[in-house]
C-alpha cells in the first residue's frame, strides 16, 4: 500500500517540480534550472507548497480519473460515464492552471447527459498531446494484474480518447497505464518498452473492434510505434540484449535537451503522447534509483517537464517508495492528503478486484 500512496503523491511532486518551469515567462533549459536549484540549496532544502510550487492540470486530471476508478461501478460503461462526469466538472478549474489545449477541447466535447454516447468524442487531428498519458497512471494501479491486461487496454484507450481522440494521444494513456502495471508486477525495467511494443497490436485490435474512426486512426497509428522502435534501437534494447540500455558517454543536461527535442515531433520534449512517457522511461533507466538524478532528467528540462515529471514520479514511487525522497518535497504539497487517500483506495480496490 505504501508504494501506491508514494506513486500518486510523487506524480504530484514531479508535476509541481516540472510545472514551475513552465510558469516562467519562457521555460529555461535544464542546465539553467539545475544551476538555480543549487543556488537555493538543492532539492534537499526545497519545500513544495501550493502557493509557490502548485500542481498543474496534470495532477487534477489524474485525480479525476482516480476518483472515478475507486467508485463502485457495475460495468465499464458505468465507469466511462463517471469519468465523463468528473472531467466535465473539473473543466472550470483548468483554465487557472496552464493546460494541454487538447484536454480542454476534449472535455468540452463530452456529453454527460447522453447516456449512450457520453464518452464518444470526434476524432481530433490536434489530440496528440501529453494530457492523456498524464491522467492514466492510476488505471495501471487498478488493473495491474497480468490477467486483467485486456481490461487495462480497453479502459486506458477509452479514457485516453475521451479527451485525446488521436492515436498518438490515447496510445500515451495506454503506455503509462501499462508501465505502471509492469512496475507493480516487478517486471525488469529494461524490458518495459519492448514488452509494450508486443501489446500495441492488441490495442489496435481493440480499436478495430469498436469501429470508431478507424480510417483516421490508421493514417496516424504507425507514428507512435515508429518513434518507440527508434528509441529502443537507440538505447540498444533489443530482444537479444535486454540487460542494459546504452547511454551516450556524454549525456549532460545540454545533450539530453538535444535528444529530447529529437524524439519530439515539434522540438519540445514531452509535448506528445509518445515522448512524454518515453522521456520519463529514459530518466528511470538512467537514474539508477537516484531521486535527484531522476529529477534532473525528467523534471528539469526545457520541454514539457510537468508531464514527464508527473509520469516519472509515479513510476519511481512504485519502484522505490518515498525513502530516498526529501520530505520537504511532499509534506506540504498541494492536495497531499487527497493524493494519499487516492493511492490507498487504489491499492484496496486493486486487491479486491476479482
Amino acid at each position: 500500500m505504501e508504494k501506491f500512496k508514494a506513486a500518486v503523491l510523487l506524480a504530484g511532486v514531479g508535476d509541481a517540480l516540472g510545472y514551475r518551469n513552465f510558469t516562467r515567462e519562457n521555460s529555461a533549459l535544464g542546465a539553467k534550472i539545475q544551476e538555480e536549484l543549487k543556488e537555493i540549496g538543492g532539492l534537499e532544502n526545497l519545500v513544495l507548497s501550493g502557493d509557490k510550487w502548485p500542481v498543474s492540470d496534470n495532477t487534477l486530471m489524474h485525480m479525476a480519473t482516480a476518483e472515478a476508478v475507486i467508485t463502485d461501478y457495475w460495468c465499464l460503461e458505468d465507469l466511462y460515464r463517471d469519468l465523463v462526469k468528473h472531467y466535465v466538472e473539473i473543466i472550470d478549474k483548468l483554465p487557472g492552471k496552464w493546460s494541454d489545449p487538447a484536454t480542454i477541447e476534449g472535455c468540452s466535447q463530452l456529453k454527460p447527459d447522453n447516456y449512450l454516447l457520453a464518452w464518444h468524442t470526434p476524432f481530433n487531428e490536434k489530440g496528440s498531446g501529453f494530457g492523456a498519458a498524464t491522467k492514466a497512471m492510476c488505471l495501471g494501479m487498478k488493473y495491474w494484474k497480468p490477467e486483467r491486461l485486456e481490461t487495462l487496454i480497453e479502459v486506458s484507450i477509452e479514457c485516453g480518447r475521451m479527451t485525446h481522440n488521436h492515436p498518438t494521444g490515447f496510445l500515451g494513456s495506454f503506455c503509462t497505464a501499462l508501465f505502471v502495471s509492469y512496475a507493480i508486477q516487478g517486471k525488469p525495467l529494461v524490458q518495459w518498452g519492448r514488452e509494450m511494443m508486443k501489446v500495441v497490436p492488441m490495442a489496435e485490435e481493440y480499436c478495430k473492434k469498436t469501429i470508431r474512426h478507424m480510417a483516421e486512426y490508421q493514417e496516424h497509428w504507425f507514428y507512435f510505434e515508429a518513434k518507440w522502435q527508434f528509441y529502443l534501437e537507440e538505447r540498444e534494447i533489443t530482444e537479444d540484449n535486454q540487460n542494459k540500455p546504452i547511454f551516450p558517454d556524454n549525456y549532460d543536461a545540454e545533450e539530453r535537451e538535444k535528444t529530447y527535442r529529437r524524439w519530439s515531433s515539434e522540438g519540445r520534449g514531452g509535448r506528445r503522447g509518445h515522448d512524454a512517457p518515453m522521456i520519463a522511461y529514459d530518466a528511470l533507466l538512467g537514474c539508477g534509483g537516484d531521486w535527484t538524478e531522476l529529477c534532473n532528467r525528467a523534471m528539469f528540462h526545457g520541454g514539457e517537464s510537468a508531464a514527464t515529471g508527473s509520469i516519472a514520479g509515479c513510476l519511481y514511487g512504485l519502484l522505490y517508495g518515498l525513502n530516498k525522497v526529501p520530505k520537504g518535497l511532499y509534506q506540504d504539497l498541494e492536495l497531499r492528503e487527497r493524493l494519499e487517500y487516492l493511492g490507498e483506495s487504489l491499492y484496496r480496490r486493486s486487491t479486491e478486484e476479482k
